[in-house]
């Protein structure tokens, strides 16, 4: 059966989430999560959570999807430990580390794999089916035929994205709000870069091609194309950080579509809750130019009419839609919002109406104009429907009795009910009825009084001679039933351990720090070598969330984990910065896939590679082999999506060149053969002055993306002098470079 998982940022949303169809709820703790600004769950909460949904056969996922230091190792661990106790079902990772201890630590409770992993092809599914994975969660760029295909191939089960926002970068490969804002993605506090607005500029001339919310995606909507998504294992909603009436509705549509009962009315309810406007995302083949609305980053409501006319100082509203008191519009004029709350709703004749259906009347202070449009950013009464849903029981389960009462004896009732049963006894014995003995109808009665409990009367038996039951035994024994089969149910969840295998240690012999360099062009590359660099990433990088793979030879720089699967018994291989490594055990991993050195996350400062390499010699008694970059642009975002096809400069771009700008500053635009583009930092990460005194990396990289070759040269020649100890020059420009994180802490 195809799970719907729903999101819960609170408990409210929680219940609103279960009582209105859910198979399971994902959320998070206060550590760990990948949405640090959603209220999310303490232990206590998280235990009534646990227990809330376990009862109603729904399972529980804690997310603890962000990027682990290596101070925070131990906390993590005891986190797991805390979580399998409550029976949770199953931990959504990122971090090697982390997904590495749970699937070697736990016997019952279950390791999938975040999006933020970046999986998106059968080989890296396969990688991580052999690690011991119980799910992967597929990057929101897979369409829907390789979704059933890696399904088919590797008989692992997937779960995929079906409503909600929708991150304009591949997920765990976005550095932007990290290194500008130093509140990283990949550590659940992402600010929301992408909903910026941007201005895109030629590079060469600084010509403006336009303006707009130029990275902001619309929301994801597939509720038209359930019939496809019912061969999927999981369909997820995205939605910790909305609201428990915007739980409720969209679980509500997608439980009736999967069961065959969604109208078409209530799937344009979906517009009545919070969203950007819609798209049926890659997953359905949108047009990357069609995927975001570069008009507004935020809830965009629905289309209800328009300013018709200005009459006795009341702006007249043509409608297309009902209009009710209390609901919430916006008017956009001029390209700015207008927004309003119906308090006060009038006729033509400045009569109070609490509902129009064609035209109405309202007051404002500020100047609209005839034809500007009216949208619906809340309908009062739809939301008060849904707040009458938000913790109602969406199914009760039978509860089947079979009393016994006879005087002299205890009251015996057989339960039955959620799968388990109970032998109730009364502690007290029951009398011989003076002259009217309990009935049947009597103990139903009182038996079915479940209201207040997930029950609803089942099958009653009863045997019974001249028997009288005091209302209140049976209202006791009621009650001590359902208690006893809340308990049975909940003791049936398993959370075993298990002993891990000793893990290999696997140590390199210290070398002599050396520069290496990625390079985009062949100038670049000649540039390298001319300067004596030995090792040069150019035509050997195989990307994260490559589209294909094909045979290669030599030495390969990977940055996704389908590239190690196909290429780890065929090419030696250095893994990229788009792993995300901040660990030690992380390091230990991928060197026991097959990495003969590991690259560093951009977003490890000084103090934590110290920790990092502490640890590591540690647990292996030896030395890892890294390697950090240390100068260059920082791919801030990775993205299927184009922002110059939006501005209609499809296929242009391999003649210009461009840049997005903010009141910040600007931020080149670098487009793959294959339409991908990336978005590099304006300014320039430079360490180079750092390098001598970095221990513990043997390999320093130059990443060069926009650089001439002479701009290349000089800073080949700089970096390997700097590094030998025969540049004494200070490298660093103020007017143009960072130092990134290496010197602070990202939160």
């Amino acid at each position: 059966m195809t799970e719907l998982l729903a999101p819960a940022g609170d408990m409210e949303a929680l219940k609103a989430a279960v009582s209105n169809g859910c198979d399971a709820v994902y959320l998070g703790m206060q550590k760990f999560g990948a949405r640090a600004y959603s209220s999310n769950f303490d232990a206590a909460l998280l235990s009534e959570a646990v227990r809330y949904a376990h009862l109603r056969n729904v399972k529980i996922y804690v997310t603890m999807n962000t990027i682990v230091f290596e101070d925070e190792i131990e906390a993590m661990k005891a986190q797991l430990y805390m979580l399998n106790e409550m029976g949770v079902d199953g931990v959504i990772v990122q971090d090697l580390a982390v997904f590495d201890y749970i699937a070697s630590h736990f016997e019952d409770m279950e390791v999938h794999c975040s999006t933020q992993m970046g999986i998106d092809d059968l080989e890296g599914t396969l990688l991580f089916k052999e690690m011991g994975a119980d799910r992967v969660v597929l990057s929101r760029e897979v369409p829907i035929e390789t979704v059933k295909e890696i399904r088919k191939a590797a008989k692992i089960p997937l779960e995929i994205f079906v409503h909600g926002a929708l991150c304009v970068s591949y997920s765990g490969n976005c550095l932007m709000s990290g290194l500008i804002g130093y509140r990283s993605g990949n550590r659940g506090r992402c600010v929301g870069s992408c909903r910026k607005p941007y201005e895109l500029l030629d590079r060469e001339t600084g010509e403006s091609l336009g303006c707009g919310y130029l990275l902001s995606t619309k929301d994801l909507n597939t509720i038209d194309r359930i019939a496809d998504l019912k061969e999927i294992d999981s369909l997820k909603i995205e939605g910790r950080m909305k609201e428990p009436a915007y739980v409720a509705n969209v679980v509500a549509k997608y439980r009736e579509a999967l069961d065959n009962r969604v109208t078409t009315e209530e799937k344009d309810d979906l517009k009545k809750t919070f969203n950007r406007t819609f798209t049926k995302g890659y997953l359905f083949h949108e047009d990357p130019k069609d995927l975001t609305n570069i008009d507004k980053p935020n809830n965009y409501g629905y289309e209800i009419g328009t300013i018709s006319a200005f009459r006795a100082g009341m702006y007249e509203i043509s409608l297309t839609r009902a209009l009710n008191q209390n609901d919430i519009i916006r008017i956009d004029h001029d390209g700015e919002d207008v927004n309003l709350s119906v308090v006060k709703l009038y006729d033509r004749d400045g009569m109070l109406i609490s509902r129009a259906d064609r035209t109405c009347y309202i007051k404002l202070k500020e100047k609209l104009s005839v034809g500007d449009v009216v949208y619906k950013t809340k309908d009062y009464h739809f939301y008060k429907e849904l707040e009458k849903n938000l913790e109602k029981e969406f199914r009760r389960f039978p509860l089947n009795m079979k009393v016994y009462a006879y005087p002299g004896a205890a009251l015996v009732i057989d339960a039955e009910g959620l799968g388990c049963r109970y032998l109730y006894e009364s502690e007290e014995t029951l009398e011989e009825a003076a002259k009217n003995p309990t009935t049947k109808e009597q103990v139903v009665k009182q038996l079915s009084k479940l209201g207040d409990t997930i029950f609803a009367a089942g099958d009653v038996e009863f045997e019974a001679y001249n028997a009288f039951i005091p209302v209140k035994m049976l209202n006791q024994a009621r009650r001590a039933i359902v208690e006893a089969l809340y308990d049975a149910k909940l003791a049936e969840k398993k959370r075993r351990t298990k002993t891990p295998e000793a893990k290999e240690k696997i140590s390199f012999a210290q070398r002599k720090p050396y520069i290496t360099a990625s390079v985009t062009t062949k100038e670049q590359y000649d540039a390298c070598v001319k300067c004596g660099v030995k090792e040069i990433y150019f035509d050997n990088i195989i990307r994260r969330n490559q589209i294909s793979y094909e045979r290669r030879e030599g030495e390969l720089l990977i940055g996704g984990y389908g590239g190690i699967y196909y290429y780890r018994n065929h090419n030696p291989f250095v893994t990229d910065y788009s792993m995300n490594v901040v660990n030690a055990e992380s390091c230990r991993k991928l060197y026991s896939l097959g990495a003969k050195r590991v690259t560093l996350s951009y977003e490890l400062n000084r103090k934590q590679l110290g920790e990092l390499l502490d640890a590591y010699e540690a647990e292996n008694d030896g030395y890892p082999a890294l390697e950090m970059i240390v100068y260059g642009r920082a791919p801030l975002m990775f993205t299927k999506y184009c922002p110059m096809k939006k501005m209609g400069q499809c296929g242009i771009c391999k003649t210009k060149s461009y840049e997005l700008k903010d009141e910040y500053g600007v931020f080149p635009v670098l487009s793959s053969a294959d339409c991908a583009t990336t978005i590099l930092n304006g300014k320039i990460l430079n360490l180079l002055d750092e390098m001598p005194s970095i221990e513990g990396v043997e390999a320093f990289r130059l990443n060069f993306t926009i650089e001439s070759a002479e701009e290349v040269e000089q800073i080949a020649k700089a970096a390997i002098g700097k590094l030998q100890g025969s540049c004494a020059d200070t490298l660093f420009r103020r007017e143009t470079d960072t130092r990134g994180h290496f010197n602070k802490e990202i939160i």
